[in-house]
């Protein structure tokens, strides 16, 4: 099997990680894989804001909580965070959205790095204490954040079996 092929097939959503810190250089070429990602009439509208700060994650997965109405919501605690985000007027910027974070998942496990898609943030990042802190963090206010890529180092939980259902039909 090629690696692109071998790449696709094994990834898989991590939701427990370890304490440990993702290479620059690594979290460089993810980001690279993001920006190359296609877009809508190469449009190239969607920003990706990078969150490495553990006390940061956790502050907007506080006001998640509170906004969603939910207690306990940790986002998994990841090491680094990159939220996508897209103009709220350009009608394919969930499409484009959706393209970047595949790419990111893709690239992140490529190097041996978990990843889950996080999408409650499209929900919640208009309520004011969360576009308050998007805005801090320099999300424009005419940006959706469309969906957050949590990534770090997976910790070792015991592996399942994978069982994919989606049909397939072929029209001759």
């Amino acid at each position: 099997m090629n690696t692109v092929m071998e790449n696709l097939l094994t990834r898989r959503s991590v939701r427990a990680f370890e304490k440990k810190a993702i290479p620059a250089e690594e979290l460089e070429q993810i980001l690279k894989a993001a920006v190359y990602a296609p877009s809508a009439m190469n449009r190239q509208t969607f920003q990706f804001t990078v969150v490495t700060d553990r006390e940061k994650i956790q502050k907007l997965a506080s006001l998640m909580a509170e906004a969603l109405g939910r207690d306990n919501y940790n986002m998994y605690e990841p090491e680094t965070i990159i939220i996508t985000s897209n103009e709220r007027d350009f009608r394919f910027g969930i499409d484009d959205n959706a393209c970047a974070l595949e790419n990111i998942f893709l690239a992140a496990h490529s190097f041996g790095i978990g990843s889950v898609w996080i999408n409650q943030l499209r929900d919640c990042c208009d309520a004011p204490a969360v576009r308050s802190l998007l805005r801090e963090w320099g999300i424009p206010d005419s940006h959706v954040a469309y969906g957050i890529a949590a990534l770090g180092y997976a910790a070792p939980t015991p592996k399942k079996d994978v069982n994919k259902t989606a049909k397939v039909v072929y029209v001759k």
